[in-house]
């Protein structure tokens, strides 16, 4: 079904992030390892999205779910000497290893590989990819770079400033959300490989790089930031806009994750091995998919039919719960009216300033949706007619 929709669409960003299930009130269970914290202990999990350029998610492409090595512990000294198949930083190549298999089933969708801060490796740029994948980094290193300036910052605030953008910034932390007015700047870099790695002989790389910096902060907020690289030509300041607009969209990622552990509470679930948590991951990112998905298609396309998200009995039933009506209507309401419902059975007030239901209320909504559907499926059987007996004279 995933491959179904990305065939459907012109461009796919494929955005994928690391995050940690953390089981420690549960030390029973057996196969966990070590997390951030030594004390801890979990599962890592990094997961692959694919989103459209609106924020619409398609399907999870990759789920790679790892328990550490207690014996690994320490070994972070280590790291600048071992090869990326020795490490976690692995996981970015796996991923777009992924974008790529996925590619080539839809071979007329363009997908767009995006990764935070973490997903800044050499290695990810030299990995081969065939045309209609590329790639789009947020910089964690000031790397060097062969020009005059040295190094990648200074080369990229060389270029004058091409165009302004206003962004959403998402809530972390104290921080609430808010828009954030960025000026934008960009070109082509040729990234120098890492000093630690000259015996390698690794090539240069030649990049684009495309800076997005909040000038001007509202007072006690830290200022906004991202130092793009991508594969994707960065021509005219209509084309940078872009990058940071698609970087943008990373964010869906984040609130997968969230829905995950508040929604889905999987860091609750007691099923002893890490094994069977695997698998109870695997049902449960379908479930927050789902949530996601019709949270962002709603908005989207807010007139669809609501059975691009629904199955009949559902939206019939959701009808007559919110109605009070035995008899659903045989045209079904549209995307966003349901939707609407599902937020109202969650909990969403649907006030006029309310606004749009979000994901939390909507994974709310389907929990009940669920006992209604059931519900609805009893009620509708209809028993079959007793039969006459045919009695003769006695």
């Amino acid at each position: 079904a995933t491959t179904a929709r990305l065939a459907a669409v012109p461009l796919v960003l494929a955005v994928q992030d690391t995050t940690e299930l953390d089981w420690t009130a549960h030390p029973a269970t057996t196969g966990l390892g070590p997390l951030a914290h030594p004390a801890h202990q979990g599962l890592h999990v990094h997961t692959t999205l694919a989103l459209t350029p609106e924020r619409v998610p398609l399907g999870l492409l990759a789920q790679q779910v790892w328990a550490r090595d207690p014996a690994d512990t320490g070994k972070r000294a280590t790291r600048k000497r071992r090869p990326v198949a020795e490490k976690e930083s692995q996981k970015w190549l796996t991923s777009i290893e992924a974008v790529i298999a996925a590619h080539a089933q839809c071979p007329q969708t363009r997908f767009v590989g995006i990764g935070d801060r973490e997903a800044d490796v050499y290695d990810l740029f030299l990995q081969e990819r065939p045309s209609g994948v590329d790639l789009l980094v947020r910089a964690s290193w000031n790397r060097r770079v062969d020009h005059p300036e040295r190094y990648l910052w200074a080369k990229v605030e060389a270029h004058p400033v091409g165009a302004t953008l206003t962004v959403r910034v998402s809530r972390r932390d104290a921080q609430p959300a808010r828009q954030a007015t960025v000026t934008v700047r960009g070109g082509w870099v040729l990234l120098c490989p890492p000093t630690h790695r000259r015996a390698e002989k690794l090539p240069t790389l030649a990049v684009w790089a495309v800076l997005a910096r909040e000038d001007h902060p509202p007072a006690g907020v830290e200022p906004l930031e991202w130092l793009l690289l991508t594969t994707c030509a960065v021509h005219t300041p209509e084309d940078a806009i872009e990058r940071v607009t698609w970087y943008a969209c990373r964010w869906g990622i984040e609130v997968l994750h969230k829905v995950l552990k508040s929604g889905c509470r999987l860091e609750a679930r007691q099923l002893e091995t890490a094994e069977r948590l695997r698998r109870c991951l695997a049902v449960y990112s379908v479930i927050a998919w789902r949530s996601l998905y019709a949270t962002m298609l709603s908005r989207a396309v807010p007139d669809m039919p609501c059975t691009a998200v629904l199955e009949p009995e559902e939206w019939q039933a959701l009808y007559c719960a919110i109605s009070y009506t035995p008899t659903p209507p045989a045209t079904p309401p549209t995307l966003r009216q349901a939707v609407h419902w599902i937020g109202r059975l969650g909990g969403f007030l649907a006030r006029r300033g309310d606004g749009e239901p979000g994901v939390t209320v909507l994974w709310k909504g389907f929990q009940h949706l669920t006992d209604l559907t059931t519900m609805y499926r009893i009620m509708i059987q209809r028993p079959a007619p007793l039969k006459r007996r045919n009695v003769g004279k006695a």
